[in-house]
C-alpha cells in the first residue's frame, strides 16, 4: 500500500527537519564563543546571499525572466531598513550636504518592522516597474531592468535629503545576528518550498516552459508574471535590509551592477530553478571568493616573489565559473531539490518519496 508508506516518509520527514532545524539553531546560538569574528561574518554572509540568490531564482530560474535589476531592489530595502532603524539624532548629525528631510528625519521602527517595510516598499517597486518591462522579453528584459537599477542608483545619489546622497548612511545598528539572517533564511526556504509545491507553483512552470500553451489553458500570463517578479523583489529588498545591517554603512556605490552578477554566479552555479540550489550556490560562491582574496596579496615562494593584483580573484573566479557553465551546464543541483527520501535511499527499498 502506497499511501500509508507516503504517510509514514511525510512524519518522518517532518520529524527529520525540526531536529536538523534545531541543531542548527543550537550551532548558530553557540558559534560567536567558538568562531572568530572574521568567520561569523563570512557564515552570516552565506544567510544573506541565500535569501538574495533565492530571490532572483524565482524571478529568473523558477519564473523564466531574465532580469538585471536586482541590485536596485537591494538597494531600495537596504536604505528603507536603515532609515527606519537610525535614530533621529543620528540622522541630524549624519546629513552633511543638505538638510535632511524632516519626515525621514523622524521616521523610527523596530528592526523586524523594518525588515518587512523593505520587503514592501521593494515589491511595489518591482510591481510597478514589471507591468510595463515584462512586456519585452530575454535580453530586452534584462537591459530594461538594468536600466532601472542604474536609474535608482542615481536617485539615490541625488535625493540628498532622503538618502544622504553619495555620503550614504553609516552607523546602522548591527541586528542582522546569525541567528537573524538565519532564521529569515529559514522563513524564505519555507515560503518558496511551499509556493512551489503549489497549484500557483504549477502555473509559473508553465508559464515559464510555455508563454503560448499557458494562455491557450486561459492562465493570464503577465498577471503571473508580474506577481512572481514582486514576489522575488519582495525577498531582493529583504536581502538588502540584511545585507546593509550586516556591514552597517550603505552607499549608492555598493549596488552596482556587479552586485547583480554576484547573485548570477550563485543561480547559475546552485541551478537554475533549483532552490536547494540555491543555498549551495551561495555557500560555494561566498566562500571560494573570500578564500581567493589571498591571491590579490604579495605571494613568496621561496626566491621568487609575485605581487599581489588586485581584482584578480574575480578573474580566477570567472575562469572557474566559465569552466561550471562549459562541464556542468544545468549547474551543481540541475533542477533537482535535497529531500530526505533522497538521503535515505527511499527508492531502493521500493518506496515513493
Amino acid at each position: 500500500m502506497i499511501a500509508p508508506v507516503n504517510a509514514g516518509h511525510a512524519r518522518r520527514n517532518n520529524i527529520l527537519t525540526l531536529c536538523a532545524g534545531a541543531a542548527i539553531a543550537l550551532l548558530l546560538w553557540q558559534a560567536p564563543g567558538y568562531i572568530d569574528a572574521y568567520k561569523i561574518r563570512i557564515i552570516n554572509l552565506i544567510a544573506i546571499n541565500a535569501i538574495l540568490g533565492l530571490s532572483l531564482n524565482l524571478i529568473y530560474g523558477m519564473g523564466g525572466m531574465f532580469s538585471l535589476g536586482h541590485a536596485g531592489f537591494m538597494a531600495i530595502g537596504a536604505y528603507v531598513s536603515a532609515i527606519l532603524i537610525i535614530t533621529p539624532d543620528q540622522k541630524q548629525i549624519m546629513w552633511i550636504l543638505d538638510p535632511i528631510a524632516p519626515w525621514v528625519r523622524d521616521m523610527r521602527a523596530p528592526f523586524l518592522a523594518s525588515l518587512l517595510a523593505a520587503g514592501i516598499v521593494s515589491a511595489i517597486f518591482g510591481c510597478l516597474v514589471s507591468i510595463p518591462v515584462l512586456r519585452l522579453g530575454g535580453d530586452y528584459l534584462g537591459i530594461a531592468t538594468l536600466g532601472f537599477s542604474e536609474i535608482i542608483r542615481i536617485l539615490i545619489t541625488n535625493l540628498t535629503p532622503i538618502t544622504n546622497g553619495p555620503l550614504g548612511l553609516k552607523g546602522i545598528p548591527p541586528h542582522a545576528s546569525l541567528l537573524m539572517s538565519y532564521g529569515c533564511l529559514a522563513v524564505m526556504l519555507l515560503c518558496m518550498t511551499r509556493l512551489m509545491r503549489s497549484n500557483f507553483g504549477n502555473v509559473i512552470r508553465a508559464v515559464r516552459d510555455d508563454e503560448v500553451a499557458a494562455k491557450t489553458m486561459g492562465i493570464d500570463t503577465l498577471k503571473t508574471r508580474v506577481l512572481v517578479f514582486t514576489l522575488g523583489c519582495f525577498g531582493g529588498g529583504v536581502g538588502g535590509a540584511l545585507m546593509g545591517n550586516l556591514i552597517t554603512t550603505i552607499d549608492p556605490k555598493m549596488f552596482m551592477i556587479t552586485q547583480t552578477y554576484s547573485l548570477l554566479m550563485i543561480v547559475v552555479v546552485g541551478g537554475l530553478g533549483s532552490i536547494t540550489g540555491s543555498v549551495v550556490g551561495a555557500v560555494l560562491v561566498t566562500t571560494m571568493l573570500e578564500w581567493l582574496r589571498f591571491v590579490e596579496n604579495p605571494i613568496t615562494i621561496g626566491s621568487l616573489n609575485i605581487p599581489g593584483i588586485p581584482g584578480m580573484r574575480m578573474v580566477i573566479f570567472s575562469v572557474l565559473l566559465i569552466a561550471v557553465i562549459i562541464f556542468r551546464r544545468e549547474g551543481i543541483m540541475g533542477m533537482r531539490e535535497f529531500s530526505w527520501g533522497w538521503l535515505l535511499r527511499d527508492g531502493k527499498r521500493g518506496g515513493t518519496q
